[in-house]
């Protein structure tokens, strides 16, 4: 018998050995947890009979925390006390597992995901940031927006602005002549007097460029009846109709000026035609008003106010996790949007999860059900952004362990070689 007892003992001083070297393989897994066999002896069969061995218990996984690596990417996250990541390994009907592991990233449908390719659940939150459903089937993956707020098309434009009086008209400069006759021509900076650009937005908030184009037509002080200028209107490389109606060549909006400055005519806002510039979405069809304050005057040309009525799509720009797992989004209009928060688990019993590898683990009847909910409230962690987890494993504390279990074997050996010298010698005293 004592030939298996020894053999009881070699086994499980081999686990031991093979429990050590996993956790030696792992040290530098991230949301690695150490794990340590359990030995209990085999009771013999009556008070005057020797034990019988020694045999498996368990191997139970450490659940101690282990120490932060910092990191300059805003999706590393670690858990600063007790709590789980939860993710689900799809998009739906997928299953559960909880982790360690806060190395996080988007994919190219922009859903945030864990190392191990498993979508992060969060709870979803109100416009202020607070939850609005718990518990875990309430738990949803986290998709990024694209864009933020409700784009609106531009209809009218509003501009305020000055015109010198001293001004020349473009088709009395010296390059055109009765064979180079006067033609408006945006690309020709001869043709004009002064431009002036802006942004619209069509009616998916993708913006376009519209530039005015100022022409002087009419000098008093040159002999013409009135005071009188050109607005041509193109949206990207397409020129609008002024009145509603699309002209070929395209009408321009003409402004007149009393002897005062005043201006005259038009009295509000006057529509054009529609354009489709390239790579708008739909149709553009504008208005342009230049108020009453639009004046003719002895000072240089200049353009004291310029609105539109259009609202763009604010794209988004950047990510932020806070300390109590809320995901917030930034926009390029400055503004910012809550996204959701990260669910957080406990369990009675962590010890009793199930590895499945790559720093996951799943509920078993032994760990209890999971109970969720957000960082920072109740016995939940902190999250901590920029930092991951190390693994729990101290090399230095393994390595004797290490030694302990090597000699553990070696003296196993040794009880199994003396017992076979022992049955030799009873054999031998036969012949």
């Amino acid at each position: 018998m004592s030939f298996y007892t020894s053999l009881s003992g070699l086994r499980g001083a081999q686990t031991d050995l093979s429990v050590l070297a996993n956790n030696i393989a792992n040290v530098g897994s991230i949301g690695f947890k150490r794990s340590r066999a359990q030995f209990g002896d085999i009771a013999p069969a009556s008070n005057t009979t020797a034990g019988q061995g020694a045999r498996l218990k368990g191997i139970e996984q450490q659940f101690t925390q282990g120490g932060f690596e910092t990191s300059s990417r805003e999706l590393d996250l670690a858990i600063s006390g007790a709590g789980f990541f939860v993710t689900r390994d799809a998009v739906a009907n997928g299953t559960t597992f909880f982790s360690r592991n806060g190395s996080l990233s988007v994919d190219g449908q922009r859903y945030l995901r864990d190392s191990n390719g498993g979508y992060l659940q969060v709870l979803p939150v109100d416009n202020e940031g607070n939850v609005t459903a718990t518990g875990l089937e309430a738990a949803q993956n986290l998709q990024l927006p694209l864009t933020s707020g409700t784009p609106r098309a531009t209809n009218l434009l509003q501009l305020t602005a000055n015109m010198p009086a001293t001004a020349e008209k473009p088709e009395d400069r010296a390059v055109f002549s009765p064979s180079n006759p006067y033609v408006f021509d945006r690309l020709d900076p001869n043709s004009y007097n002064f431009s002036q650009q802006t942004t619209v937005y069509d009616s998916q908030g993708n913006a376009q460029s519209a530039t005015l184009y100022f022409v002087r037509t009419g000098s008093t002080t040159a002999g013409d009846t009135a005071d009188t200028w050109d607005v041509h209107l193109f949206v990207g490389n397409t020129e609008a109709s002024a009145g509603g109606t699309a002209t070929t060549p395209a009408t321009p909006l003409e402004l007149t000026f009393d002897g005062a400055g005043v201006l005259t005519a038009p009295t509000g806002a006057v529509a054009f035609s529609s354009v489709f510039p390239s790579g708008a979405s739909a149709p553009l069809t504008l208005s342009l008003d230049f108020g009453t304050a639009t004046t003719q005057s002895p000072g240089t040309f200049n353009v004291s106010s310029l609105v539109q009525d259009g609202v763009a799509s604010a794209k988004f720009s950047d990510i932020s996790i806070g300390e109590d797992g809320l995901i917030t989004a930034a926009f390029s209009d400055g503004s910012i949007k809550a996204l959701g928060k990260l669910l957080i688990a406990t369990f009675s019993n962590p010890d009793g999860l199930r590895e499945r590898g790559d720093g996951r683990w799943s509920v078993t009847g032994e760990s209890g059900p999971a109970t969720v909910g957000v960082a920072g409230s109740d016995a939940f962690g902190r999250i901590q952004s920029g930092a991951l987890e190390r693994s729990n494993v101290d090399l230095t504390e393994e390595l004797v362990a290490l030694i302990a279990a090597q000699r553990n074997f070696q003296a196993n050996a040794k009880a199994i070689e003396t017992s076979n010298s022992m049955a030799q010698s009873i054999i031998n005293l036969r012949s």
